[in-house]
Formats: C-alpha cells, sequence, structure tokens
C-alpha cells in the first residue's frame, strides 16, 4: 500500500489524539508499546480490530465497510469516493473512525488495517470479492430466471449453495440459471456445492443503492411518562418481595440443603420445590438461586457430598434493614456474570441448563446488562420504554456486533430480571438504580430507604383471623408477627393467617398465651375478635402439658391420664418411651426428635430448661463459610495522567530509535560488556545533561520504562530526574536492563 504508513500517520498525531484512542481501544496499552511502531503493529491487529469495532453504530460500522468495497484495506482511496455510496455525509463516521485508527491518513487517501476485511466482514456490505474484468459486463442479456438469481445473491450474502456448481458447462449445454450465469462468467465457483456473486456484478444489480439497505438513522423509541414517585414506591414494593424471597431461600435451605449435581448447579426438582414453598415460579426461583450465590449468601459446602448451604455472611444480611439487603441483592444482581434467561433452555448437546451451572457464565453478561440499563439512564426520571423489542432494536443499531446471537435476548432478559430486582419499574430506571449504576449500593440503599414509606407499628386484626400489614412493619413486630402468624399474600399491604400451629410456633419459641393477648392487644388497630382469642387459649390448654428434658431425654406431665394415653400410641414405641414414674416419660432419644415424633402423633409437647421456663429447640439452620462473589470488581480504566504517560513513553521510544548514538544497550546477565556499556551511558549522559530511556525492574519484580535525566551515577546507584513526574529518583545499577539517550543535546 503506498501513502502514508499507520506508524507515520500515528506519529504525527498530537497527543490528545493519541490518550482519546488509548481511552477508546484500552487493549492497546497493555503492555506498554514501546514505540509508535509496536503500537501500530498492534492497532492493526486482527483481534484489537475486532474489539474496536465493537463499539461503533450501524452507519459507522457500514462506512468501514464500505471502504472495505473499495479496497482500502489494499491501497488509499478518496474520500470523495467514499461519498458516492451514500446519500448522507459520512465525515462524522470517518471522523470516528479516525479516533479508533480503523482509518488513517487525510480525506485525499484513507486506508484501513488490512486485517480489517478478516476482522469484520469477509463480504463487506454483503457484497461478493473483486473481479475486475467484470466491471463492463452487460446484463441486459440474461433472462428473467437469471435475473431473480443475480438480485437474491445481490441482496446478500453473496454466496449461495447449490448442486448445479458441481460440473463446468458450456452456454449452449448450460439447462439451469446457474449453469447460464457459471457459463457466462457472472457467478464464481468456489467449489463443487458453492457459487460466489462478484462484486462489480453485484453492484450492476444493485443499481442506485450499491450498498443496499442503509440504516442510517437510531430506529424510535416509544416511550411513556411515568410519575418518578410512583415509579420509585413501586421498585421499593419489589425489593421488600425480593428480600423477602430471598429469606425464605436461605431458611429453607439452610434446614435443607439441596445436593450439588455433579455437574454442576441446583436439579430441577429442588428448584421447583423452593418455587413452590416461596409460591414463585420457576423462573423467579431460578433468579433467586443465582443472585444469593454471586452475594455470598449460599456456597457449596464442597465435601464429599457437596450441597447448596447458607454461608455465615447470610446471617449479617438477614440481620440488615431491608435497604441495606436490597442493595448487596442489586449489586450482585448488576455484576452477575451469568445468564440466569437461558435456564430451561437446552444447550448444543440437547442437556437441559439448571440454576448455577456452569454453562450459563459469560464473563460480558455485566458489560451488556449495563449496557441496557445505561440506555434507560439517558432517558429523563420517570421516561419508561415500554417496548423492550424497540429497545433492543435501539441497542442494537448502537451497537451491531456486542452480544451475538443472544444481542436483543439479553434486552429483554435485562428488563425483566430488573424489574424483578427492582432495579426497574413500570418500565422505567427508578432513582435507586440510577444512583446504584453511578455511585454504587451505599449510597442506591439511602435512595431506597428515602423511597420507602416510613415502617408501621401496628396491624389490623380481621374476623377471619387474618391480619393485615398497612405497610412494612417494624422490625420487631415484623419479627413478631411472622413467628405467629404466615403470609397469606404479600404486597403494599402483606396478609398473614394465623392458625393452631402458627400459634404453637410461638409457644415453642417460648412466647406465653399472655404475650400473644398483650401483642395483638396493644398493636391492633381493629378490635381483637374472640375467635383469635380463643384459638390462644385452646392451644395454650393444650401446649405444655407434656415437659420434656434431656436425659436422651424425658417427658413430664402433672396428669397421669395423659401419660398413660402417650404411652398407648404407637409413637411410644418407636420413641422407645420408658414410664419412670406416673408423671414421667425417658427416651433414649434427642429431645427434639422426641418432641416432633409426639407432636405428629397429635400430642402438644413443649421443651423446658433447667428452671422449667419453655425452651426454642427450632434448628438454626445450617452454615458454611462465606466464598465472597463470583466476580471481582473490574479495575478501575486508567486515569488521564496514566495514558498521558504512556503517550510520552512511546515518544521517547521514537526518539531513542532515532536519535544519532541512542540506539539501545541490552544488559544480559552473563556478559560483562553489558553493564559496563550501559554504566558508560549513564555517566555520559549525566555529564552532558542528556536524558535517557530506561528500562528497569522495580522491587516487586515488574518491569517499567521511565525517561530519566541522570544527575549522578556511582556506587551502584542513578540517580536523576523523571522527566515525565519533574522528581528526583534513585535506581539500583542492577535493577537496569537497558539504556538509550533519547534526544541530542549540542550544548
Amino acid at each position: 500500500m503506498s501513502g502514508t504508513t499507520l506508524a507515520e500517520w500515528l506519529r504525527a498525531q498530537d497527543d490528545t489524539a493519541l490518550v482519546a484512542l488509548l481511552r477508546a481501544r484500552p487493549d492497546l496499552a497493555t503492555p506498554p508499546p514501546a514505540d509508535t511502531v509496536v503500537l501500530a503493529t498492534r492497532v492493526g491487529s486482527r483481534a484489537s480490530v475486532a474489539r474496536a469495532c465493537e463499539d461503533l453504530d450501524t452507519l459507522t460500522l457500514t462506512v468501514l465497510e464500505a471502504l472495505l468495497v473499495l479496497d482500502a484495506d489494499q491501497r488509499p482511496v478518496p474520500l470523495a469516493d467514499l461519498d458516492r455510496l451514500f446519500d448522507v455525509d459520512v465525515r462524522p463516521a470517518v471522523d470516528a473512525l479516525r479516533g479508533r485508527a480503523l482509518v488513517w491518513g487525510d480525506d485525499g487517501a484513507l486506508a484501513t488495517p488490512p486485517a480489517t476485511r478478516d476482522a469484520v466482514n469477509p463480504f463487506p456490505c454483503g457484497l461478493g470479492r473483486s473481479v475486475p474484468a467484470l466491471a463492463d459486463a452487460d446484463l441486459d442479456v440474461l433472462g428473467d430466471d437469471e435475473r431473480r438469481v443475480l438480485s437474491a445473491l445481490a441482496a446478500g450474502p453473496p454466496l449461495g449453495q447449490t448442486k448445479d456448481a458441481a460440473h463446468v458447462v458450456s452456454l449452449a449445454g448450460a439447462r439451469t440459471p446457474i449453469q447460464k450465469l457459471l457459463a457466462r462468467g457472472l457467478l464464481v465457483r468456489r467449489d463443487a456445492m458453492t457459487v460466489e456473486l462478484p462484486r462489480e456484478i453485484g453492484l450492476k444489480v444493485r443499481g442506485d443503492r450499491p450498498l443496499g439497505e442503509v440504516r442510517v438513522a437510531e430506529p424510535p423509541l416509544t416511550t411513556a411518562e411515568r410519575d418518578p414517585a410512583t415509579v420509585d414506591s413501586t421498585a421499593g414494593g419489589a425489593a421488600l418481595e425480593l428480600s423477602r424471597h430471598v429469606e425464605g431461600l436461605l431458611t429453607g435451605w439452610s434446614e435443607e440443603p439441596p445436593a450439588v449435581l455433579r455437574s454442576g448447579g441446583v436439579g430441577v426438582r429442588e428448584l421447583r420445590r423452593a418455587a413452590k414453598d416461596l409460591d414463585v415460579d420457576e423462573r423467579r426461583a431460578a433468579l433467586l438461586v443465582e443472585l444469593v450465590v454471586n452475594a455470598g449468601l449460599l456456597a457449596d459446602t464442597e465435601g464429599a457430598e457437596p450441597e447448596w448451604v447458607p454461608t455465615t455472611q447470610a446471617d449479617a444480611w438477614l440481620a440488615a434493614a431491608p435497604e441495606h439487603r436490597w442493595a448487596t441483592l442489586a449489586q450482585a444482581w448488576l455484576d452477575l456474570p451469568r445468564l440466569p434467561g437461558l435456564i430451561g433452555r437446552r444447550d448444543d448437546r440437547d442437556r437441559l441448563l439448571t440454576a448455577l451451572a456452569p454453562e450459563l457464565n459469560r464473563p460480558a453478561a455485566p458489560r451488556d446488562r449495563r449496557r441496557v440499563l445505561e440506555a434507560l439512564a439517558a432517558l429523563p426520571h420517570g421516561t419508561a420504554a415500554p417496548d423492550p423489542d424497540e429497545l433492543a432494536a435501539v441497542l442494537a443499531w448502537r451497537a451491531p456486533r456486542r452480544g451475538g446471537r443472544l444481542r436483543d435476548d439479553l434486552v429483554r432478559w435485562t428488563v425483566e430480571e430488573g424489574t424483578a430486582v427492582g432495579v426497574l419499574a413500570l418500565d422505567a430506571l427508578t432513582a435507586q438504580g440510577r444512583t446504584l449504576l453511578t455511585e454504587g449500593p451505599g449510597a442506591a440503599a439511602k435512595r431506597l430507604g428515602d423511597a420507602l414509606p416510613a415502617p408501621v407499628d401496628h396491624v389490623l386484626v380481621q374476623a377471619d383471623l387474618t391480619v393485615v400489614a398497612p405497610g412494612r412493619l417494624e422490625p420487631e413486630l415484623a419479627e413478631d408477627i411472622a413467628l405467629v402468624a404466615d403470609v397469606e399474600s404479600a404486597g403494599g399491604a402483606t396478609v398473614y393467617r394465623v392458625h393452631e400451629n402458627s400459634v404453637r410456633r410461638a409457644f415453642d419459641a417460648g412466647r406465653t398465651a399472655a404475650d400473644l393477648h398483650e401483642l395483638f392487644r396493644a398493636r391492633s388497630r381493629t378490635p381483637v375478635p374472640q375467635s383469635l382469642t380463643y384459638l390462644i387459649d385452646d392451644a395454650a390448654r393444650r401446649h405444655g402439658r407434656l415437659r420434656g428434658g434431656a436425659a436422651g431425654s424425658f417427658l413430664r406431665c402433672d396428669d397421669p391420664v395423659l401419660v398413660t394415653e402417650v404411652t398407648a400410641h404407637p409413637a411410644a414405641e418407636r420413641l422407645e418411651l420408658r414410664r419412670i414414674a406416673p408423671t414421667v416419660l425417658i427416651s433414649p432419644y434427642p429431645l427434639a426428635e422426641v418432641l416432633d415424633g409426639l407432636r405428629a402423633a397429635g400430642f402438644a409437647p413443649a421443651a423446658e430448661g433447667p428452671d422449667g421456663r419453655v425452651l426454642d429447640l427450632r434448628a438454626a439452620g445450617r452454615r458454611t463459610a462465606g466464598k465472597g462473589r463470583r466476580r471481582q470488581a473490574s479495575p478501575a480504566p486508567p486515569s488521564e495522567e496514566q495514558l498521558g504517560e504512556l503517550v510520552r513513553l512511546v515518544r521517547a521510544g521514537d526518539q531513542a530509535a532515532t536519535t544519532a548514538g541512542g540506539a539501545r544497550v541490552s544488559v544480559p546477565g552473563h556478559l560483562g560488556a553489558g553493564p559496563s556499556a550501559t554504566l558508560a551511558l549513564l555517566q555520559r549522559a549525566a555529564r552532558e545533561g542528556r536524558s535517557v530511556l530506561v528500562d528497569f525492574v522495580d522491587g516487586h519484580g515488574t518491569a517499567a520504562r521511565r525517561v530519566i535525566t541522570p544527575q549522578s551515577v556511582g556506587g551502584g546507584v542513578l540517580e536523576g530526574v523523571d522527566v515525565s513526574y519533574g522528581e528526583v529518583r534513585r535506581f539500583p545499577l542492577h535493577r537496569i536492563t537497558s539504556a538509550a539517550l533519547v534526544e541530542d543535546n549540542p550544548a
């Protein structure tokens, strides 16, 4: 290719342009390039070009492909030739491509890296490879059937599969349209089953639309206005519901942990059981499982028979305020390097994908998830995008090469999951969701706390033994009500139901009938119905008449008739109960097992301590060591100062390569001449006041490079001014691996 080379063009750019290039294409800076030639080599590599194209919008990408149609990867082309292919001004797109070094040169000679064709599209704009001899081909002699074939291939892609390409025949012997076109030379035979439409013929067939259908503008996005306060409060309700479901999941799996499948993940039956226990569908249950694992609240025990068990971190989460609970889960979702939306689908081997399966891992998922949320964040607060398909179309136009075959699915999954998590509500991004994106979980928790209504300190007890919580209950009241009643429905107002088993559960936990009467009397804004009073008193009369202690265990009762009834029951034989006094029974089994067995038989025993008070023997649940989140936070992008320093080092490398007498001096450890030559070079630079480019290994074993103006060299140490920072630094000579003069100073 004639004209300015990429390295020459990069060298001619100012520092601001190179800093912008390194910011747009961060892979170019790792490891730091030695000079512009190394930088140009990386810029033109296939992998780097492919990564750089991921952020191009549809029009800019089409402009790049149009340059390939003009063979700009082989020779420079003028901007005027490119303009003739479009009906819109393409200069902004060309400037954007220049900013990423995907195009270089002035308007009279635009060029692209040779690897661009392979990295972007081997058939740019749906056109085949060039056959210059066909530029003047006459298509007027073709029949209608031949024209239809050319039109189909001209629409792209230019390759076609056909059996008619197996044998070459003359025009006189051709019977099918494909054979006729091959005989005329208007199609090119690539193999026995493949034909290709040459670029020149494709352009002729397309006529005044040489690039086909070019989408020059972003598709429209239908929006709707929502009340921001309603959006935030609706999401607050979803956040509380999410917290309640996660608490239920942790409680259930602490008591009955599911096994880890041999291939990893959770079994379908275990997931269905969790969904049933939580009264949610399986998709939501799967999302909950993925969240708690990524948040570090659940982990596999990694033993001989591993199980999914809550971690010690779960206890801290359970004790946290609702807004902090939500922030932990929301951040875990945002950082989740997996695609829960794939759960329930089948992989390429027709295997069902389950929750926590390794096949769901997608390292790019957090980036794609943020991209969807940032698109919604660009809309004013309270503005909704009701149609996820329209949003997917907009994002596809903005970055058509991102997301692969799941690109549009990723948008729909993000909207669905974000609504379930409480980051989105009513198709709009919430205030706490915006804060989570920009300021992190701590600030987002505070924002959610402001959106949530103040906790209420009362309930409404109904005659049908339901208890209505007209909002978020105070933590102490919520704990008391959850102990004596079960959730029947949740939402803006939570409905609990009191029944015999729930009352007995409260007694088992150490509450008395007087405690429960006082709870409802003091906390209910409605009169306590007699039916509830009777239920509590009736359960209290039966509860605790049998008392158990550890002996293995014992049972005592003031009523010998009840003791006789217990010993006559079949459960007594199974529990090996033995009467040692008219009112005392003993068993070799643990007390908790004896009490559970008697309760299953219809009795209502209670556990008592040495002082005779009722004990709470409910299992605290299993725990395993926390393992933290699966995903570590992404490293922060380099600052402007760091990028500027990198550009200065590249400039220094260029100077070292071109300055007279500035050839690099290597320092092999086994050659005495190396260190001696380096020492002499540094001493000369110190005498003449010249700068040197120094490669060295720091105390951590990391290779680094600096431009130094030596002040003194001796005693095994180089002391000089670091040109980039203006600071005096000291370098042990044995750590310097090479040095080169970077400027001439005739003085």
